[in-house]
């Protein structure tokens, strides 16, 4: 595995979909892989939304949701961790938004941002999507994303697609819970 981490640690947003498969106990194993790296801890889970697919429609629903970890990665190294996770969870890359085992998008790393051709933080699409916004609302911390959480809330006000996500259950993975019951 790739790990390039500093002494500093930082909060992070990684948002996860799954539509193949046992979706839930897709997710729930990409959170367990995520907290067994030795530089990721996962602090808090959204509950789990099923979602309408978005782009390409001719596929099963998404179950979605949002974990807050703390890692001492760099947003790279961290990126490069999730990527490996896909694989070791069967995500295969043929379709473009098309059907998947499990998806790993990094969000937001506290304090940082990125722009290059592997990664751009924040990311840049997350305020126009309906299925990342509202498992994220379980999850941030307004204390440690001060920004992040005002964009969010406005970007929620005025989102089109909302009647798309849809509480499916409470995240059950070791207890860890959202910070509020959207």
């Amino acid at each position: 595995m790739n790990t390039h981490s500093s002494s500093e640690t930082s909060e992070a947003y990684i948002a996860l979909g799954a539509n193949l498969g046992d979706r839930e106990t897709t997710l729930m194993q990409a959170i367990a892989y995520l907290e067994d790296h030795p530089d990721i801890s996962v602090l808090r889970c959204s509950n789990l939304y099923e979602t309408d697919p978005v782009g390409y429609l001719d596929q099963p629903c998404f179950v979605n949701m949002v974990a807050a970890v703390k890692t001492s990665l760099d947003p790279e190294a961290l990126l490069s961790t999730m990527l490996e996770i896909e694989l070791r969870l069967g995500r295969e890359r043929l379709i473009r938004f098309g059907p998947r085992t499990v998806d790993l998008d990094l969000l937001w790393i506290e304090g940082r941002t990125v722009d290059t051709t592997l990664l751009t933080l924040p990311h840049p699409r997350m305020f126009e999507r309906a299925f990342v916004l509202v498992p994220l609302a379980d999850v941030v911390a307004p204390d440690k994303a001060g920004d992040l959480y005002g964009q969010m809330q406005s970007a929620l006000d005025h989102i089109e697609g909302k009647e798309g996500v849809r509480f499916w259950k409470t995240c059950t993975w070791h207890g860890v819970s959202a910070l509020s019951g959207n």
